[in-house]
């Protein structure tokens, strides 16, 4: 079961047991993970479930697929080098201590 913190704006760290399998957008919603949205489900259609992650972990990930770059350009706060959609990251134990930071805002 991968453990993974998410730090709110000022660093303030919420950390939360999730089950893989699952995306990161559905644990953060699942444990109401301030500032993860995830409006669209998980569809890809929003980007309300934008992080920064953590760059010791961004290698570790899938690489972004057009779809998902194409919504990171619609994030209500800064896009960054890190910038992910939450809801496209498939969390697994190899993911175990994963840190993302929510932005500021997600609409």
């Amino acid at each position: 079961m991968p453990r993974v913190t998410f730090l709110d704006p000022r660093g303030r760290p919420v950390t939360i047991d999730a089950a893989a399998g699952v995306s990161l957008m559905l644990a953060a919603v699942r444990a109401q993970v301030p500032g993860v949205l995830g409006e669209c489900g998980g569809s890809l259609a929003c980007a309300t479930c934008h992080v920064y992650v953590d760059p010791a972990f961004a290698d570790g990930l899938p690489p972004v697929s057009a779809a998902e770059d194409e919504m990171l350009d619609a994030t209500a706060s800064e896009r960054r080098a890190t910038s992910r959609l939450s809801c496209q990251i498939v969390l697994t134990d190899a993911l175990d201590g994963l840190v993302v930071t929510v932005p500021d805002a997600q609409i």
